[in-house]
């Protein structure tokens, strides 16, 4: 049947399918990563218009920028976000804060998280320091806690001024898809996201 086709049985209309789709979105800061807001918040289904039904994968805190997957293929989007795959998010973060080598130490962790939870040690890069103590900073999660980096980076009394995440394994969130742009997975990033 031709897509968009309407099949019926016995007068009864027969739903089809749809066909399996996959975006990355650039999360801008400041969208839920939900289809839906009880507070009349932006999110990103206001950004992400298709056709067909897309679901985040995954989740970025509001006030997280950068590579958001969505898609309506449930196989894919379990890979995704079942814990027990451990999927490695890399994060770029401007952090404030007086720095030295000590706090480097603390971010690698491990951290007790609010609930008492405590968190694995997790590789942190210095990738620059710029003027008046602010600080360009790369994590790489696998377990990726709520809000892991934030508490993190409080433990080693740092502010944190912008988070944004960059890459999950190795899909990366291209240079030129500007915040709140999305745009389809190309065969090589889907199976690259398949294979996950």
């Amino acid at each position: 049947f031709a897509p968009g086709a309407c099949v019926k049985v016995d007068g009864r209309q027969i739903v089809g399918a749809e066909r399996k789709r996959t975006v990355m979105l650039n999360k801008p800061a400041g969208v839920l990563s939900s289809m839906s807001d009880p507070f009349g918040g932006k999110t990103v289904a206001d950004l992400v218009k298709t056709p067909e039904r897309l679901v985040p994968v995954g989740r970025l805190d509001k006030d997280s920028e950068g590579l958001l997957l969505m898609s309506n293929d449930g196989a894919l989007v379990n890979r995704l976000t079942h814990p027990r795959y451990e999927h490695e998010k890399t994060y770029v973060v401007r952090a404030a804060g007086r720095w030295s080598d000590d706090k480097l130490t603390v971010l690698r962790g491990p951290v007790t998280m609010p609930d008492g939870y405590v968190t694995r040690p997790v590789p942190v890069e210095v990738l620059r320091s710029q003027e008046n103590n602010v600080h360009v900073l790369q994590f790489k999660l696998r377990e990726g806690r709520k809000r892991q980096i934030r508490y993190t980076c409080s433990a080693a009394h740092l502010v944190v001024l912008s988070l944004k995440r960059v890459a999950v394994g190795g899909l990366r969130l291209p240079k030129d898809l500007a915040p709140g742009e999305w745009r389809d997975l190309t065969p090589e990033e889907l199976a690259l996201a398949g294979a996950l």
